[in-house]
């Protein structure tokens, strides 16, 4: 599998930026430079005017994931992107995520589809136990939970650094 490494764009411009560069790579005949370029998400659950609506979010807001063996090829094409792309690295070296964050990433997601489902489940005993979705069997992972915004934030290294993200969690009744 090729690596994946993260591409720093503008914030709340992250579908744009995965379009300009798709634009790019066809208007530059490099279609198969990349395996795959996606905005992270997940599934978010708000009410408004008193329905609950679906939507989606980032998961890294500000940044997109490029899965590429060519780096070096993929720079020089991000610089031919009419808008604001960065492809990260330390010491002038581009740093592809590490095997854990990509398994992360894997494990919460599928590919042509990098959307974190919400979850649902329950408190008992004062606990967060979670009966169906992607945090099935990982309530560890989470560190606070926001009923009201249906969301329970993790704490992850990423990127070079200690990250917290949100993700879906619906807690759907309260048992004693």
């Amino acid at each position: 599998m090729a690596p994946w490494y993260a591409v720093q764009v503008f914030t709340g411009q992250e579908d744009k930026a995965v379009g300009l560069i798709g634009q790019t790579l066809t208007i530059s005949g490099e279609e198969n430079l990349v395996d795959e370029v996606f905005v992270p998400k997940r599934k978010t659950l708000t009410k408004q005017q008193g329905e609950l609506v679906e939507g989606e979010t980032a998961l890294f807001p500000g940044y997109i994931m490029v899965v590429t063996s060519k780096v070096e090829r993929l720079s020089a094409l991000l610089g031919k992107v009419p808008a604001f792309t960065r492809l990260l690295g330390t010491d002038g070296m581009f740093t592809p995520l590490a095997e854990g964050e990509v398994a992360w990433i894997c494990a919460f997601t599928q590919r042509k589809h990098r959307t974190v489902e919400m979850s649902e489940g329950f408190v008992e005993g004062g606990r967060v136990v979670v009966a169906s979705g992607p945090l099935v069997g990982r309530e560890a992972l989470i560190k606070k939970v926001n009923r009201r915004k249906r969301e329970a934030t993790l704490e992850l290294f990423i990127m070079g650094r200690t990250v917290e993200v949100k993700v879906g969690l619906s807690l759907v009744k309260k048992k004693q």
